[in-house]
């Protein structure tokens, strides 16, 4: 399963898509989003050069990359932007690889080392990544991003350890779409160790570990993680959480002081999912999944893999 639809928002604005001809016409009011296809006549530089040569691009808070240049990593595009830095002083928020399924799937994506730009932005409070196919985080050091959302189809553990050696103090949004052990999704609960202590990002809000294929394993130990203690929600959808993560988290009394749990897209049986209803915070179990069974074997699936 893939990623079927462009977000329709960003930092809470409205989207439009950039070309030539439309201009920056309102550089605060919307967000602009550029992309090309196989055939377009512009490169995805060529409409970079022209956005950061209007005179408003000075003001623009937020950009989207969607689909870059066939056959090619986001490289180009990460060095333009990091040159072209000057030019865009007020962009606090940028999303690398708006790309959907139609496009490009989710493991095919080729992205780059991403960290020159965190140097190159320091005015940068919202990073969001979508591909793992040559994926660098590097030394994330920072003293403003306050949001960071990596959606891949199987986030390797070499990505996740460079989140654990983070440097953020001003985190209070973190997303990681762990995905598939088929597509290079390696990161086991231990890996993720650092994040659940509460230890490495003190003002950590919202914790999203998402899209994981081992998602029982995950609710079993963030249920008794220091990190509830100071999240306020707790996003594991996507994943194929079933009965054990289910009742891990019912078990738990820290479970209680989340504003919300998000579990949408998952695998909990009936009787679980009542209980859920009776702890008194806002709970999405929507999107209940069928476990697929053969020969004897049962299969749950994520719902962004390939």
């Amino acid at each position: 399963m893939g990623i079927y639809q462009h977000v329709e928002k960003f930092i809470g604005k409205p989207i439009v898509e950039y070309t030539t001809d439309t201009g920056i016409a309102y550089p605060i009011e919307i967000i602009y989003r550029m992309s090309v296809e196989y055939d377009s006549e512009h490169s995805i530089l060529d409409l970079l050069a022209h956005f950061t040569e209007h005179p408003n691009a000075s003001r623009v808070p937020g950009l989207i990359i969607g689909m870059w240049d066939c056959e090619e990593s986001s490289q180009n595009v990460v060095d333009f932007l990091v040159n072209a830095s000057q030019k865009l002083p007020s962009l606090s928020a940028l999303f690398l690889g708006d790309i959907t399924g139609d496009e490009n799937e989710i493991s095919w994506i080729e992205q780059s080392d991403l960290s020159p730009l965190l140097t190159a932005y320091p005015q940068l409070e919202h990073l969001q990544i979508r591909g793992n196919d040559g994926l660098v985080l590097g030394e994330l050091k920072h003293d403003r991003l306050k949001t960071l959302i990596v959606e891949t189809g199987g986030l390797s553990v070499e990505r996740v350890r460079e989140v654990c050696q983070a440097q953020l103090p001003q985190l209070e949004h973190l997303e990681l779409w762990l995905g598939d052990d088929n597509y290079g999704g390696d990161t086991t609960v231990e890996d993720l160790a650092p994040i659940l202590s509460g230890k490495l990002f003190p003002n950590l809000k919202y914790l999203g570990l998402r899209d994981s294929c081992i998602a029982d394993s995950i609710a079993t130990a963030v249920a008794k993680a220091p990190v509830l203690q100071q999240i306020k929600v707790l996003d594991l959808s996507l994943g194929n959480l079933g009965d054990v993560g289910a009742a891990a988290l019912l078990a738990s009394p820290l479970i209680k002081h989340l504003a919300k749990l998000d579990l949408n897209h998952h695998y909990i049986p009936e009787e679980f999912r009542s209980k859920f209803e009776e702890l008194g915070i806002d709970v999405d179990l929507s999107d209940e999944q069928e476990v697929d069974e053969d020969d004897d074997e049962e299969y749950r699936y994520i719902a962004v893999s390939e």
